[in-house]
């Protein structure tokens, strides 16, 4: 998918940090997109903000990616307003960082629905018009902690759950490569993101070891440049100087109030 060039593309979790970083770069290519995130202000000033810089179309739609008829609402306007999909960039997503034992039970509901189930039920509402068309390109953010064995103290549930997503996009790319369509999943390192940002007592020193969300941008333009007879399955890029099993966050930091 080389000619990038007026495709039509959605992005969740894209009004801060990485989504929006990757909505900028598809404008500046030409892309036309549809990015969503759960506080309609924010992602709607975000898209007019995009859109003046670069010329692109782009529609800020609220949503919920762990709700079904949200996902359904933000398909059927990006192929109202702009066609087919032809780029799927999953990258909404929650953190719950807690000793399992002490882990809210309502954590458990909110991780399975917004990082799990939410990029299942949405590929699954593209794929059949990608099928049809023997075209497409679906793009997982899903996180460098399902490299480390055993899993991340204090992120089991979260991680378990990043490790499922890992399994579903490996079969789906075995299973869609035959329709031209391309599953890439992406696993990047601790990225200074909305996600970092709401924990709390994170040093200068820590930020400057934080990757920035224009490495993962990178990684998705890698992803979409590459010839159509190959696809990226995975792409990794840790931090250097900070392996996940040494984290630049505590074991024991707390999500901020």
């Amino acid at each position: 998918m080389n000619d990038l060039k007026g495709k039509s593309a959605i992005i969740t979790g894209a009004s801060k940090g990485i989504g929006r970083a990757i909505a900028e770069r598809f404008a500046e290519n030409g892309i036309n997109v549809v990015i969503a995130a759960r506080t309609k202000e924010d992602i709607e000033q975000t898209a007019k903000e995009i859109a003046d810089k670069t010329g692109a179309k782009v529609i800020g739609l609220a949503c919920d990616v762990g709700k079904m008829e949200d996902l359904e609402n933000l398909v059927n306007v990006t192929k109202k307003e702009l066609g087919p999909v032809d780029i799927l960039v999953n990258n909404a997503g929650v953190t719950s960082q807690y000793a399992f034992n002490e882990q809210p039970f309502e954590e458990f509901e909110k991780l399975v629905h917004t990082n799990y189930l939410g990029y299942v039920r949405l590929i699954r509402l593209v794929i059949n018009d990608m099928i049809e068309r023997k075209s497409g390109a679906i793009i997982n953010s899903v996180s460098g902690s399902t490299l480390v064995d055993p899993i991340p103290r204090d992120f089991l549930v979260y991680s378990s759950l990043k490790h499922g997503l890992r399994k579903f996009l490996k079969g789906l790319f075995w299973s869609m490569r035959d329709y031209g369509i391309k599953v890439t999943t992406l696993l990047p390192g601790v990225t200074d993101s909305q996600l970092t940002s709401s924990l709390k007592d994170i040093t200068e020193k820590q930020k400057e070891r934080l990757m920035s969300p224009e490495t993962v941008v990178d990684m998705v333009m890698y992803a979409l440049s590459v010839p159509a007879n190959a696809c990226p399955l995975e792409l990794a890029v840790i931090n250097q100087q900070t392996p996940w099993t040494r984290p630049t966050i505590d074991f024991k930091q707390q999500l901020a109030k």
